[in-house]
């Protein structure tokens, strides 16, 4: 048998939709590292940094992480050896223009990515799932959620088309459904697709 195909994913989808478990889910299945922004950012803080302190203001008004942080803490997750066998972003790139500069880092490693999968799930839904989960999450309030989904939708959503018109292979899935039946879609779609493009 011969060498598995590597796989560079980014998985985008809104506050609520899944995506985090899901995301867990493909890196284990093709043991990827899983690079999470949010999982770096809760190390920081939990670490009681001095980004960490300052995240922590951020994200508990609901506000996203300003660009230039995020990506000097992308590219030195990126120089790290488990990477050259592929990854699985998480929750990254959350703007066009970290898009734009996760595409020329990338260019600069020769590391295209291979799939964008996009998890859509309805806004109902999604403010319902956030309400259910909300104890213990300070960022899961109510109001701290509906700004989160406005941030997505106004900010994060127009990377998916931005995907689009740049010709990376993206696939949206369906996120409505068991975590089994979720993972089956993506998995069929990423692996079940033929040859990457």
């Amino acid at each position: 048998m011969g060498k598995a195909k590597v796989l560079r994913i980014v998985m985008l989808g809104p506050p609520g939709a899944g995506k985090g478990t899901q995301a867990l889910l493909l890196a284990k299945a093709h043991s990827i590292p899983h690079i999470s922004t949010g999982e770096m950012f809760r190390g920081a803080i939990r670490d009681g940094t001095e980004l960490g302190q300052k995240v922590k203001a951020i994200l508990d008004s609901g506000m996203l992480v300003p660009d230039e942080v995020v990506v000097a803490m992308v590219r030195g997750r990126l120089a790290q050896a488990d990477c050259s066998d592929g990854f699985l972003f998480d929750g990254y790139p959350r703007t066009v223009k970290q898009a734009e500069v996760l595409d020329s880092l990338l260019r600069e490693l020769t590391q295209d990515l291979t799939h964008i999968v996009d998890l859509k799930v309805p806004e109902s839904v999604l403010l319902e799932r956030i309400r259910k989960r909300g104890e213990g999450r300070a960022d899961d309030s109510m109001e701290v959620a509906a700004k989160r989904l406005k941030e997505y939708w106004e900010k994060t959503a127009p990377v998916s088309r931005y995907y689009v018109d740049t010709g990376t292979r993206l696939i949206v899935v369906d996120g409505l459904g068991t975590v089994e039946e979720v993972q089956r879609r993506i998995e069929d779609a990423v692996v079940g697709s033929g040859k990457l493009s």
